[in-house]
């Protein structure tokens, strides 16, 4: 086992060159991963953890309304580590608690919504619990998540060692010890991805990761921090690297951050601030009518960047 992992324990009449054309700038749009077993329900979600090292496509949005959310993710399910009901979802993790993830999981635009987790007792806890080296997350929203655990929690991820970008993260995440609205702990590579999680925390909380040990670029928070010690507006604590990354000083109710540059909502709603940093982004009319051709969009002065797949 690695260091890394160490530390942790452990997307019909219609011409083929038109269909050759759109599987080519699906290809551009999600990233290499264009294959895999699809999933569709939470069912097949929760299968995942049989098979650690796959590749794997979101076909459609899963919700609360999506065959098996009661049984598996909703606030009345009890989860393989919860022992009564209103655990909510178990995090994803190989059978007894190893492997992490090492495969690929491409949302491919898709949402995950309403997860609720309570394991007030459990660490590296988040939709994945372990994100491993070989991993990869990507292209994928955690929407309107409703998480609390004790150490290592993310709204994608308690841990992250592996890959995430393309990302990101709504709803309320709260720990005692390193909480993200993204990852609770960083180790890998984390970019092009944002979160308007709340995140609460006893030690470690930041809007976007709780603690880097790794590589954060291109990424912002503007939800709001609360914590005692090692409580900053991106990151809580830090001994990796972060570049041309925001967080938003007002909204999130900190003025400090262990790591990225604190702008106020007015300046992170202007194109020029991440222009200045080198994003890969375009001012667009409105969010409907979205430039796919660049990684982020923005309605300048009446938006926060957004990937240019999110709907």
């Amino acid at each position: 086992m690695s260091e890394k992992l160490n530390f942790y324990v452990r997307r019909l009449g219609i011409p083929l060159v038109v269909i050759a054309l759109i599987v080519a700038m699906e290809g551009c749009i999600f990233g290499p991963s264009s294959q895999g077993i699809q999933i569709r329900t939470w069912y097949d979600l929760d299968n995942i953890r049989n098979d650690m090292g796959s590749d794997y496509i979101l076909m459609n949005d899963l919700d609360s309304t999506t065959d098996g959310y009661d049984e598996l993710a909703g606030p009345t399910s009890i989860t393989i580590i919860g022992d009564n009901e209103g655990t909510g979802w178990h995090p994803i993790i190989g059978p007894g608690g190893d492997p992490p993830f090492t495969g690929t999981f491409n949302g491919q635009g898709y949402e995950i919504r309403d997860i609720f987790i309570d394991l007030p007792d459990v660490g590296y806890v988040g939709l994945f619990s372990i994100i491993g080296e070989e991993g990869h997350v990507l292209n994928v929203g955690v929407v309107n998540a409703v998480i609390h655990a004790t150490a290592y929690v993310g709204g994608l991820a308690g841990g992250n060692a592996g890959t995430v970008s393309n990302s990101y993260s709504t709803g309320s995440v709260v720990g005692d010890y390193m909480v993200g609205g993204v990852a609770g702990v960083n180790s890998g590579t984390l970019s092009d991805s944002h979160s308007t999680s709340d995140v609460t925390s006893g030690t470690g909380a930041g809007g976007l990761a709780g603690q880097n040990f790794g590589t954060i670029s291109i990424s912002y928070s503007t939800g709001s921090v609360t914590g005692n010690n090692y409580t900053g507006g991106l990151v809580g604590y830090n001994e990796g690297t972060v570049s041309d990354s925001f967080w938003d000083t007002e909204t999130s109710g900190q003025a400090t951050s262990a790591g990225g540059t604190g702008k106020t909502t007015s300046e992170m709603q202007h194109i020029t601030t991440y222009l200045e940093a080198g994003w890969n982004i375009i001012g667009v009319t409105n969010r409907g009518t979205p430039d796919q051709s660049y990684t982020w969009n923005i309605v300048n002065e009446q938006t926060y960047p957004f990937l240019s797949w999110e709907s």
